[in-house]
């Protein structure tokens, strides 16, 4: 930001010729001036209070009228206690919006030379994706494309979860209760199959259990959770029915994982899968016995002391050799450092792993990993529903594709309602409802910060009232209308006389660029979804009180007119670093 330079240079010139001291820029803070406040931009002078000998107020009102003198942009200032409050004239707002207009690429970072890996979702494969799975979703693949709009080169990743104890409960109740049902003679998605009958599982095992306590039995296994673990046992000795059967569950589950992903917009680069990670890393723990960084107890497994991170003592190696998730964490993160080169590395899991990520990252820092500094846990809240939190193994969850269709069909209802598209085919019909549906699951999900636990409620997301996606779907879309109603495309040249809707609509785009590097450089894709909702706020504003159809004068008008295609623009720009697509109807 031009301005920004040159009310900087101003300030250290005003404190050196006004009082003879020497500041440099990177000392000044600034801020957005706060909306109860007249101005646009904020000096805070408190910290230079001492050096020169003077009050707040005082010091704020002579550098004040300084800045006005020397730099022509600034138009007035106000001093409220040790703020100094500046106001820029009006043909400093009309050029910042040429500046805008010219940019095609407006907002968007220049190219950074680090990458960044993001990895989200992580699923199981013995189950649907749920709720919890789209908001881990929504909130890697937002993060990824604030990142891109950064400046950054994003890869987006996942680990699967394809092997273990809890897919082969899936496999055992397949056997037992499936009669060799597949998706395609049950008409099921692949993934609901596979979960269904891990809620079998779960229902046979309790009702063996209740057995098992009435008969006094209550220190014994349910046989089939023996089963299970001799079906697992199987599978590591690479028995080929088994290795069959589990490819073959296992091919169901992606294909649903893929129809999910796909109408929630996600993709990724690259997936790692656990059955062929989950030995990666025991090369780093034998290298790291040999250079004291883990310690072998008298039973064989392997240790790392941690205590002086004030965390725990690790196992990294069974007894038996086998590795733990920590070992296959250690190996996956040297194998995507050889396969993409990031330094960078952000893991989008849920807050009940924060205690497992600072013992990861401790490790590897401890064993000189080159990307160890630029590891980062973006650890995210449980998302519950009105009625209380989800249950996977009593099928009480809040299937992803259920979802998905409640709140498409809540869009269509919401839509009918208001009978404003009610002429266009039907093709087009099932589109904007599509579009409204999941954007406003997607935009309700993140407009929560990422640390916050939150309660998803189906029916308000679609709203048109409050800050959900459908507002601001709607503010797009009044945009596009203006567009269709202007037979010739004016330009404007000079343009005096700014209406204040106007101006607080252009200074609401000029913070664009600023609300992507901070939101990227905070992963908060909440900080761009509350950006976005203030923006749509203004330009409704701006909407009705303008009236920009009916401006006094040509210059007028083309301005309006810029200002309102210019404004859809943005809309569109950041929601799609959101996810979100934009209707044209609604």
């Amino acid at each position: 930001m031009e301005i920004l330079d040159q009310i900087k240079g101003a300030v250290v010139n005003g404190i050196q010729s006004l009082f003879d001291k020497t500041i440099n820029e990177n000392q000044i803070i600034h801020n957005e001036t706060r909306k109860e406040f007249e101005g646009d931009l904020t000096i805070v002078v408190f910290p230079f209070v001492k050096l020169v000998g003077k009050s707040p107020i005082e010091l704020g009102d002579q550098l004040g009228a300084y800045i006005q003198k020397e730099v022509d942009a600034v138009s007035s200032f106000n001093v409220v206690k040790g703020f100094l409050n500046l106001s820029f004239t009006e043909s400093h707002w009309i050029s910042e919006f040429k500046s805008m207009l010219a940019n095609d690429q407006y907002g968007f970072g220049e190219a950074k030379e680090e990458k960044v890996m993001v990895e989200f979702s992580s699923p199981n494969t013995n189950k649907p994706l749920h709720l919890g799975h789209i908001r881990n979703n929504l909130l890697g693949w937002s993060t990824a494309a604030l990142l891109e709009a950064a400046g950054h080169e994003v890869f987006r990743v996942q680990v699967i979860n394809d092997r273990g104890i809890h897919i082969c409960k899936s496999m055992v109740a397949w056997q037992r209760f499936g009669n060799g049902e597949t998706p395609a003679s049950s008409g099921l998605k692949g993934d609901h199959l596979v979960g269904k009958y891990y809620v079998l599982y779960s229902d046979e095992e309790k009702a063996q259990k209740a057995i098992l306590v009435a008969e006094g039995k209550d220190k014994e296994e349910p046989e089939i959770l023996s089963a299970a673990r001799a079906l697992l046992i199987k599978w590591e000795e690479n028995d080929p029915e088994i290795r069959n059967l589990w490819k073959e569950m296992n091919g169901w589950v992606y294909a649903g994982f893929d129809a999910s992903y796909k109408r929630l917009g996600i993709s990724f680069d690259k997936n790692y899968y656990e059955s062929e990670t989950y030995l990666l890393g025991k090369e780093l723990v034998e290298e790291g016995l040999k250079n004291d960084k883990f310690y072998k107890k008298e039973d064989g497994s392997v240790w790392i002391d941690l205590e002086d991170a004030k965390l725990d003592h690790k196992l990294v190696l069974r007894s038996d050799g086998t590795s733990v998730y920590m070992t296959q964490d250690l190996g996956t993160a040297h194998e995507r450092y050889k396969d993409f080169g990031t330094k960078r590395m952000i893991y989008v899991v849920g807050d009940e792993q924060n205690y497992h990520f600072k013992a990861l990252f401790e490790i590897l820092k401890r064993l000189d990993a080159p990307f160890a500094a630029g590891l980062y846990h973006l650890s995210y809240g449980m998302v519950n529903l009105p009625t209380g939190r989800m249950k996977s193994r009593e099928g009480t969850v809040v299937d992803a594709d259920d979802l998905m269709e409640e709140v498409v069909k809540a869009a269509k209802v919401e839509s009918e309602i208001r009978q404003e598209i009610e002429g266009l085919p039907e093709e087009n019909k099932l589109s904007i409802w599509e579009k409204v549906g999941i954007g406003s699951l997607k935009y309700f999900l993140l407009r929560v910060q990422p640390q916050k636990s939150m309660v998803f409620n189906p029916e308000e997301s679609v709203s048109l009232n409050g800050q959900t996606g459908a507002f601001i779907q709607y503010a797009y879309v009044r945009t596009k209308g203006i567009e269709r109603k202007m037979k010739e495309i004016p330009n404007f040249e000079n343009y005096e006389g700014l209406d204040p809707k106007e101006l607080a609509l252009l200074s609401m785009l000029n913070k664009f660029p600023m609300v992507i590097q901070n939101a990227a450089a905070k992963y908060d894709p909440a900080e761009m979804a509350t950006y976005m909702y203030d923006l749509a706020k203004t330009y409704n504003k701006f909407y009705y009180d303008v009236k920009i159809l009916k401006a006094p004068n040509q210059e007028a008008l083309a301005f309006r007119f810029a200002l309102n295609k210019f404004t859809g623009e943005i809309i569109e720009r950041g929601m799609k670093i959101l996810g979100i697509d934009m209707p044209e109807r609604m």
